[in-house]
């Protein structure tokens, strides 16, 4: 192989949560910011949470559904966040337990919080994935402490994603309100994207790794391979996904990926942080004010929505 050889372009997009015009300026930027050959034929990983929080959720799934299309020769991936999950159960779109155990299931290890939380009781509630139920609900304290601000509707901040496919937040209609392009694209959505070959640039130095893109990340406590088999077959009997919903459970890589290098690039935190491996890329983390990142590889160059672009 000569050294003239041209590593594949990466793109990690971090958490979009509704706002379209920053997903919109973004892509513009990666556009006009990478070489056009690179772009063209670029891997692109969204890294879930495409909804709730901003307003614009419909149009975000609507520009994430025309993509392979208008860029035929690019790969997209679309992870699913911990938020996807619950819109997806909501509109009946999530997979069915692999054991065949029904959804009601899910909600028995977290009774106690169904009244604080107001989890959602309409038509269709009795077969309906925990995360559903909480995703639709009405959050009886309106005021986030952890965020500074009152909720959305419900603890995941769902009203706006409603309201994008004008109807009322926790209306049943929204199973009716959601296009099957979009019911289609969340029932797709991966929990789990892995690559054998990723170039990738520290210190100087091109590295060839191996990468798993998970919204959240992998637990350190559990091995791998059984993390892995769980989430390629998405175990919807779980509750609770540690690898979309985890927070200090999987921020660092597990020593088994460290052993074989391995980068593994989230979102889902709010953060945007970097430390060897480690790819923590949700600068926005949802909020109006902060912008939404991207990185590429090899370069590691963090590109956001709010570059201004010059004429």
């Amino acid at each position: 192989m000569g050294d003239k050889k041209e590593e594949r372009t990466v793109c990690c997009i971090g958490d979009i949560h509704g706002y379209y015009s920053k997903l919109r300026n973004l892509w513009s930027n990666l556009e006009a910011l990478i070489n056009p050959n690179s772009f063209q034929t670029a891997l692109i990983i969204f890294l879930g949470d495409y909804c709730d929080r901003g307003p614009d959720t419909r149009k975000v799934i609507d520009f994430l559904v025309s993509l392979p299309s208008r860029y035929p020769k690019q790969t997209h991936v679309f992870l699913c966040g911990n938020h996807d999950l619950a819109f997806s159960a909501f509109v009946k779109v999530l997979p069915s337990p692999p054991d065949g155990s029904p959804f009601s299931e899910t909600w028995k290890e977290y009774e106690q919080h169904e009244e604080r939380e107001g989890w959602f009781k309409g038509i269709g509630y009795e077969d309906m994935h925990l995360q559903g139920r909480r995703w639709a609900g009405l959050i009886k304290d309106k005021y986030n402490v952890s965020k500074g601000m009152d909720y959305k509707g419900s603890i995941y901040d769902a009203a706006p994603t409603f309201e994008s496919y004008k109807v009322p937040h926790g209306s049943a209609e929204l199973v009716n309100a959601v296009p099957d392009k979009h019911k289609d694209f969340l029932r797709d959505l991966v929990w789990v994207h892995e690559e054998d070959d990723v170039c990738i640039e520290i210190s100087g130095e091109k590295k060839h790794c191996k990468l798993a893109a998970v919204h959240a990340g992998l637990e350190k406590t559990k091995g791998i391979e059984e993390q892995l088999k769980v989430l390629k077959v998405r175990d919807t009997k779980i509750p609770k996904v540690a690898a979309l919903s985890g927070r200090k459970d999987v921020w660092d890589i597990p020593k088994e990926l460290t052993e074989k290098p391995t980068i593994v690039v989230s979102g889902h935190h709010g953060k945007l942080y970097i430390e060897g491996l480690r790819l923590i890329i949700d600068e926005g983390g949802g909020y109006e004010q902060k912008p939404v990142a991207a990185i590429v590889l090899p370069s590691m160059k963090i590109i956001r929505d709010t570059e201004l672009m010059m004429g």
